[in-house]
């Protein structure tokens, strides 16, 4: 009677080791899914950095004229009125060794 018992135990036991590592919701799959769970969360910290710098040049160009200012003369080459622009041009060296 122990005997049949031990053997019903045995291939449950065997079963649910198997659901475990090859069925469906894995431990591998559980894993991998955890992993992807820390891929994101970085990602998301990252982001939110980025947003949180955003944010302040977005507030910075609301209320600080110096900084849309420095942006125009950066990003688009402006210059003030009764300013004069000066480009300075390397001249070009020539080539060849003769």
């Amino acid at each position: 009677m122990y005997r049949w018992l031990l053997i019903v135990l045995g291939v449950m036991l065997i079963g649910l080791q198997y659901r475990l590592w090859f069925g469906e919701a894995n431990l591998r799959e559980v894993w991998r899914l955890e992993a992807r769970i820390d891929e994101q969360e970085l990602e998301n910290q990252q982001l939110a950095e980025r947003n949180k710098r955003l944010e302040a040049e977005v507030l910075d160009l609301k209320k600080g004229l110096a900084a849309l200012e420095e942006r125009a003369r950066s990003e688009m080459g402006m210059i003030r009125k009764d300013e004069t622009f000066f480009q300075l041009i390397e001249p070009e060296q020539e080539q060849g060794g003769n």
